[in-house]
């Protein structure tokens, strides 16, 4: 299997991508996969990887880009904006277009999904979307990254209220350090107000993959989400698949259950 590794040149720098064609004579699809916010990135580098083999012998290719400031690309964390992040994703779409006629498919884990349903009305074409264990809002995603520091204050001296003094430095304009991370005013802002809602005029496929938790087979924020997906006219499959939340583990794991249910459902009218 080919893959490609390059840096793709910025104004603001350099993004490290990493290119893997599809192995089979037809090319049946082309993903941008647009990865996990923070610590989840690196947690989740060794699922993508083996999904994303899986996907190029089945015949798709996948372009994959470290946002600013994450991965192996140029900046700090400290660096990155959500509008930053979505002329990345802009740029990594317009890439890939220019090196196949295939359907793109915008492939999101987690923050990911957000990032890929907000850039969607600014891209020259629908596209169709694949989701990982869609964060529903931005402003969920910016409260479980609080807690992270509110878990480390009170396993260290037992001090509460690490959330409330975090909001109160990036209201006024500084940069805070949360599990190893320094998080921008800019980003946490853009990060807070990003949706999933479908984007309007451009209604195409939604493939959703969820892992339950608790038992149920979906929460009801993401029924009520899949509804108004399926309202504006997009062709929504939703699948549970049980396995681990690879996104938190330190130590890889494959989800194999969850890449099988990928390439089938990717399959489902291909």
């Amino acid at each position: 299997m080919r893959r490609d590794a390059f840096f793709l040149p910025f104004e603001t720098g350099y993004r490290f991508c990493l290119f893997t064609p599809a192995c089979t004579p037809v090319e049946k699809g082309a993903l941008v996969y647009l990865h996990p916010f923070a610590e989840e990135l690196n947690r989740t580098r060794a699922t993508v990887a083996l999904q994303t083999r899986r996907l190029s012998e089945a015949g798709y290719s996948v372009f994959q880009i470290d946002l600013l400031g994450c991965g192996d690309s140029s900046g700090d964390f400290a660096d990155a904006s959500w509008e930053a992040w979505q002329e990345d994703a802009h740029q990594a779409f317009l890439w890939l277009r220019a090196r196949t006629q295939a359907p793109i498919w915008l492939w999101g884990l987690r923050a990911g999904c957000l990032l890929a349903a907000e850039i969607a009305t600014a891209l020259p074409e629908p596209v169709n979307f694949l989701f990982w264990q869609p964060m529903l809002s931005g402003q969920a995603q910016f409260q479980q990254f609080l807690r992270l520091a509110s878990t480390a204050e009170m396993l260290g001296e037992g001090r509460k209220g690490a959330a409330g003094r975090i909001k109160a430095a990036l209201n006024q304009g500084e940069a805070v350090e949360i599990a190893g991370y320094w998080l921008s005013p800019a980003l946490a802002e853009g990060l807070s107000q990003a949706t999933l809602k479908p984007p309007p005029g451009i209604a195409s496929q939604l493939k959703w993959l969820e892992i339950p938790v608790a038992g149920l087979a979906a929460s009801p924020a993401s029924l009520a989400l899949l509804d108004e997906w399926r309202a504006a006219g997009y062709q929504v499959e939703h699948q549970t698949v049980s396995t681990g939340q690879f996104w938190q583990a330190v130590a890889p794991e494959p989800a194999p259950a969850l890449i099988h249910a990928t390439l089938n459902l990717m399959e489902c009218g291909a």
